[in-house]
């Protein structure tokens, strides 16, 4: 049996924050709501102590690379429905088979 593992990589901009603050929460609200809507893992893995952006790392899990696609699509458009005081940035999706 095979499966997909699916990488995210989604970069958020904040424009009008002036305080870590500010960005911590809206990092941690999100990575809080994801995975109890989504069987997957999120966390800030880059510029954490950058208040003016935060690099989130999505991963799922899936038997099928479609599935882990269609996944981490939704996961994605789940996020931009999320912000509040930050805009989606670049995003970079992969499939590994495993």
């Amino acid at each position: 049996m095979s499966a997909t593992i699916g990488s995210g990589r989604v970069t958020l901009w904040f424009e009008s924050t002036f305080s870590l603050k500010d960005k911590r929460s809206e990092v941690k609200r999100i990575t809080s709501r994801i995975p109890n809507q989504f069987n997957c893992a999120i966390a800030e893995i880059e510029d954490l102590d950058d208040m003016r952006v935060a690099t989130l790392g999505v991963l799922v899990l899936s038997t099928s690379p479609d599935h882990a696609s269609q996944m981490l699509n939704t996961i994605i458009n789940r996020i931009e429905d999320l912000l509040e005081i930050s805009t989606l940035g670049e995003v970079n999706t992969e499939l590994y088979p495993f």
